[in-house]
C-alpha cells in the first residue's frame, strides 16, 4: 500500500476555500508556521502539541527566499518541497502551505484559524495575532523542548565537521 501525503500540501490560492470550507463544517482550525529547515524533536513536540489544539492543523511553510532573508544566504539548508513534504507526511499535520512572505500575517488572514500556536520562545511580537484575536481566535504558546534548534544542530555539525578536518578524519 503505497501513501501520497502531497495531497495534504495546498497551493496557496486554495488555502482560504480550504479554510472556509473547514469553518463550515464546525472544524476547530489550529494555524502555526515557521522555516522547519531541519526537522528536530522540539518541532515534532510543537507540531503534535498544536495539532491537539483543535481539529485540523495547518502549517505555514517559509519559502526559500523568505528563509533566506530571514536566516541568512546559507539557508535553508533544505528546499521549500522537501521542507513541505516531511511536514505532510506527519501524522499531526492536515496541510501544508508554503507563503512567500516573511511573516504569516497575511496567510493567516485568508484562514482566519480559531487558534494560533508558536513556540514558547516567541512571547514577543506574534504576527497575525491581531487577525485571530480580532476574529474570536486565541493565541497559545506551545512548550519548548530545551537545547533543540535548526541554528544548533547546524553549527554543531559545523563544528564536527572542523574537528573532523583537524584530525584528519573525513
Amino acid at each position: 500500500m503505497t501513501y501520497d501525503t502531497s495531497r495534504k500540501i495546498v497551493p496557496r490560492p486554495r488555502i482560504s476555500g480550504l479554510a472556509r470550507e473547514l469553518h463550515r463544517e464546525g472544524r476547530r482550525i489550529v494555524f502555526t508556521n515557521g522555516c522547519f529547515d531541519i526537522l528536530h524533536a522540539g518541532h515534532i513536540m510543537s507540531l503534535e502539541w498544536a495539532r491537539r489544539q483543535g481539529d485540523v492543523l495547518i502549517v505555514g511553510v517559509n519559502s526559500d527566499a523568505s528563509v533566506r532573508r530571514l536566516k541568512g544566504p546559507g539557508r535553508p539548508i533544505n528546499p521549500e518541497g522537501d521542507r513541505a513534504r516531511v511536514l505532510a507526511a506527519m501524522e499531526a499535520v492536515d496541510y501544508v502551505v508554503l507563503f512567500e512572505e516573511d511573516e504569516p500575517a497575511a496567510l493567516i488572514g485568508e484562514i482566519l484559524p480559531d487558534i494560533l500556536v508558536k513556540g514558547g520562545d516567541w512571547s514577543r511580537y506574534i504576527s497575525g495575532r491581531e487577525i485571530v484575536e480580532k476574529h474570536g481566535g486565541r493565541v497559545l504558546l506551545a512548550p519548548l523542548l530545551e537545547g533543540r534548534s535548526t541554528t544548533g544542530i547546524i553549527q554543531r555539525i559545523m563544528q564536527s565537521a572542523m574537528q573532523e578536518g583537524e584530525t584528519g578524519d573525513a
